[in-house]
């Protein structure tokens, strides 16, 4: 079992080389290798992520087969079912990082913000309660009505929504609070900026790190 501190290095290396288009890439997704995990799994990292085209989990942090747990969903949001996929990974698999992973030019957050700016009905139940979830994680936090830069804005409430996610996973899960106060599981917030490739860990960032 790899610490957070281990886990976070593999992740950042990981980017860097994918930003600097070195990766390693074919050695770690080939079938050979896929074997290995087919009787057993310990991924390093849990990453919740968007589920946008333009942000391959694996493919960002240079990882293959067996090296994350990922659940993805529009704007990175959680659910109980998220959440309880978090839960099983951290405890049952042994991973000890868990990083909530927002995204620039989200459509999610883009979504949510043309919503409270212009009062949109045409939502199907279904997408209007990813942007009610969203626009929840940022009240008291983003003004979506400010009229500043709607570049910043997004920006903003991008960040907003994630560490909103990493509140929740470190003091409302009954499962990841004993281990992060026992056993080591950190939670961090990161952004993936679509046109650098590069991943800004920006909320708790590993103190041995």
């Amino acid at each position: 079992m790899k610490t957070a501190e281990q886990a976070y290095a593999l992740l950042t290396e990981g980017n860097h080389r994918y930003a600097n288009d070195s990766t390693h890439r074919n050695d770690a997704v080939n079938r050979t290798r896929g074997h290995e995990f087919i009787k057993q799994q310990s991924p390093h990292t849990i990453v919740v992520g968007c589920s946008d085209s333009r942000v391959p989990v694996e493919m960002i942090f240079d990882q293959g087969f067996g090296d994350l747990f990922v659940v993805r969903v529009a704007g990175n949001i959680l659910a109980p079912s998220l959440v309880g996929s978090v839960e099983f990974a951290a405890a049952e698999l042994g991973s000890r990082l868990v990083v909530v992973l927002g995204h620039r030019h989200c459509g999610a957050i883009g979504a949510t913000i043309k919503s409270a700016q212009e009062s949109r009905t045409d939502m199907s139940p279904n997408v209007h309660a990813i942007v009610d979830t969203i626009r929840s994680n940022l009240s008291g936090l983003v003004d979506l009505n400010s009229g500043i830069d709607e570049q910043e804005l997004s920006l903003q409430a991008m960040r907003a929504n994630v560490s909103a996610s990493t509140e929740f996973l470190r003091h409302q899960s009954p499962v990841l609070g004993p281990l992060i106060e026992n056993e080591g599981l950190q939670v961090l917030g990161a952004e993936f900026d679509v046109e650098t490739g590069k991943v800004d860990f920006f909320d708790g960032v590993p103190l041995d790190a």
